[in-house]
């Protein structure tokens, strides 16, 4: 009975795995293709869509995640490859606030406060993505944030119907 138990929860969870698998390959070949690391490369939008993040870390350091997508904002805004920004994040304290963190080191950076829209409920990825489209009327995108992430956010909006690229 016991070696009756142990195979099947073995295979129960070898297929847990191998689905975990399949959905993370299905999300990396599917927007391969929409991912650029080369700020030449990547086609213009309109909108640039930055995900939030915290702009520190509990040892009280800079996230370095933050960083890395204040510079890309700055660099996609300031080459013509989007004319506005779509700020999307965490809001849900009086003491965090996300997007107009970012905005402020954005406007910091030069980049116009007018060319900056804020969402503050972007609790996740997926409600970044969709509010995108549902209460900002985007149809197409610029996703802003590391590989990874932009992975995922891309193909959400394309799962969303939204044209986009990270």
């Amino acid at each position: 009975m016991l070696l009756k138990i142990f195979k099947y929860s073995f295979f129960f969870a070898l297929g847990i795995l191998i689905t975990i698998f399949l959905a993370d390959y299905w999300v990396k070949k599917s927007t391969n293709v929409n991912l650029y690391t080369s700020l030449e490369a990547i086609p213009k939008n309109k909108v640039g869509l930055l995900l939030g993040t915290g702009k520190f870390l509990n040892s009280g350091n800079i996230n370095a995640y933050y960083s890395y997508r204040i510079d890309a904002a700055e660099k996609l805004f300031k080459s013509g490859k989007i004319e506005y920004l779509l700020i999307s994040g965490d809001n849900s304290r009086e003491d965090y606030d996300e997007p107009t963190t970012m905005k402020e080191d954005l406007m910091a950076r030069g980049i116009p406060e007018d060319k900056i829209y804020l969402d503050f409920a972007g609790f996740r990825t997926l409600d970044s993505v969709v509010r995108a489209k549902a209460i900002f009327g985007q149809e197409q995108l610029t996703v802003i944030s590391q590989a990874f992430h932009n992975e995922r956010a891309v193909f959400i909006a394309r799962q969303k119907g939204i044209e986009s690229v990270g």
